[in-house]
């Protein structure tokens, strides 16, 4: 079940960040994680429309939205290849109909994902806080 955020989904929230992004983010080192994390919760989710998926009461998968910027999407790797990514982008796509998302280059599960949705590549820059590449894509309006 999809459905808005509400603030009691925090914790589980960052769980599922936190789980998603060891996997699909790697390359990004402990203190950069922890200060994203803070910074998931006190920045990115307050100034975010953001949807979750919930499944046996738990948060499992979340979509963030910045106007047709995707912030964030991840879902726990526990239940990753079981349409819940699929079924968050349907949501946003619903909503906004063409959207934009930054990924890390090094991001293979990111960009598979981003890949069989249809996003295209728009840009390649250097993400300055890391200096990891990184990829905008975007994906056109129905």
């Amino acid at each position: 079940m999809i459905r808005e955020y509400q603030k009691d989904d925090l914790d589980d929230l960052l769980e599922v960040w936190y789980h998603a992004s060891l996997v699909g983010h790697p390359f990004l080192d402990d203190a950069f994680l922890n200060q994203e994390r803070e910074n998931v919760a006190k920045i990115y989710i307050p100034m975010a429309e953001t949807w979750v998926y919930v499944r046996e009461a738990r948060v499992v998968g979340f979509i963030s939205l910045i106007g047709h910027e995707v912030g964030a999407i991840f879902v726990d790797p526990n239940v990753q290849g079981q349409g819940i990514g699929r079924a968050l982008m349907d949501h946003a796509r619903a909503l906004r109909g063409e959207l934009e998302v930054e990924v890390f280059k090094a991001n293979r599960v990111g960009r598979r994902f981003y890949d069989r949705y249809g996003f295209v590549l728009e840009d390649e820059y250097i993400h300055e806080q890391t200096g990891q590449p990184a990829l905008r894509l975007r994906l056109r309006g129905r």
